[in-house]
C-alpha cells in the first residue's frame, strides 16, 4: 500500500520536470534576448523617373534587353550630363580609372559621364589610343593568354555568339595604338553590381543601356584616354 504514494510523487516530479522543459524550450525559442535580429536591407534610392527611363527596357534591340534595376548602384553613376572636367576638347572618350567614370566630351564645355567598372588589379592599363571601330552586338573571342589562365573559355577560341551572355554586351568599341589592336575593350554590362568595382580583364564595362548610348555618340577614330591619376603615360603594353 506505501507504493501508491510513490508512484505518484514520481508522475508528479515528471510532469513538473517537462514543464521546466518547455519552459526553456519556449525560452528558446523567444526573439528577445542575445538572439540576433537579422540584417536590415541597405536602404535604395529612390529613382526620379527621368533616369528610370534611360535604364528602362529596350525590346527594340536586336536581342531584348531588359531593364537595369539602377536602385542598386551608387546615383553618382548613373548617366548624366557634366561640366567637362577632363580637360581634353569635345570628341574624346575619357576614363577616369580612379573615380570609375567614363566621359564623352561635348562641345560648350559639357560632357556626358558614365559610371563603369575596370580591370582589376594585375591588368589595369591607362594611357592614349584611338577608337579604330566599333560593333553592335559583336561576337567575342577570348586571347589566346585569357584561354590559357581559363581553361573553361576553350570553348569560345574561335568565337562567343552575340547575345545578353556575351562577355562584350551589346555594343563593343576597339581601342588601337596606330595599327595595333590593344585588345582592350569599351563594351557592355548587365551586371549593375561591377559599376564602380574593378572587375574586368583590362576592359571598359558599362550597362548595356549606357554602351549604346556612347555607341550612338562615338565616331570610329576618336581619341581615347586612360587616366590612373593627373597624368597620362603611354598605353600599358599588352
Amino acid at each position: 500500500m506505501t507504493a501508491i504514494p510513490s508512484v505518484r510523487l514520481s508522475r508528479r516530479a515528471m510532469l513538473a520536470g517537462l514543464a521546466s522543459v518547455s519552459a526553456l524550450a519556449l525560452a528558446g525559442c523567444s526573439t528577445t534576448g542575445t538572439v540576433p535580429d537579422a540584417p536590415a536591407e541597405p536602404l535604395r534610392p529612390v529613382v526620379p523617373p527621368d533616369v528610370l527611363a534611360q535604364y528602362a527596357a529596350r525590346p527594340e534591340e536586336e536581342h531584348p534587353v531588359p531593364a537595369a534595376d539602377i536602385s542598386r548602384m551608387d546615383p553618382r553613376f548613373w548617366r548624366q550630363e557634366v561640366e567637362n572636367v577632363t580637360g581634353e576638347p569635345a570628341g574624346t572618350v575619357v576614363v577616369d580609372t580612379p573615380n570609375y567614370f567614363l566621359y564623352w566630351t561635348m562641345p560648350d564645355g559639357r560632357a556626358m559621364r558614365y559610371g563603369v567598372g575596370l580591370g582589376r588589379a594585375g591588368f589595369e592599363w591607362n594611357g592614349r589610343a584611338h577608337i579604330a571601330y566599333k560593333r553592335k552586338w559583336p561576337v567575342w573571342t577570348p586571347p589566346g593568354e585569357m584561354i590559357e589562365r581559363q581553361p573553361e573559355l576553350e570553348m569560345y577560341r574561335h568565337g562567343q555568339p552575340p547575345g545578353l551572355l556575351n562577355a562584350l554586351g551589346a555594343r563593343a568599341l576597339y581601342i588601337h595604338q596606330g595599327n595595333r589592336d590593344t585588345l582592350y575593350r569599351v563594351h557592355g554590362t548587365m551586371d549593375v553590381a561591377s559599376i564602380g568595382q574593378a572587375v574586368s580583364s583590362g576592359c571598359v564595362r558599362l550597362l548595356f543601356h549606357d554602351v549604346i548610348d556612347l555607341y550612338d555618340r562615338v565616331t570610329s577614330g576618336a581619341p581615347i584616354v586612360v587616366k590612373a591619376g593627373n597624368t597620362v603615360p603611354p598605353l600599358a603594353a599588352v
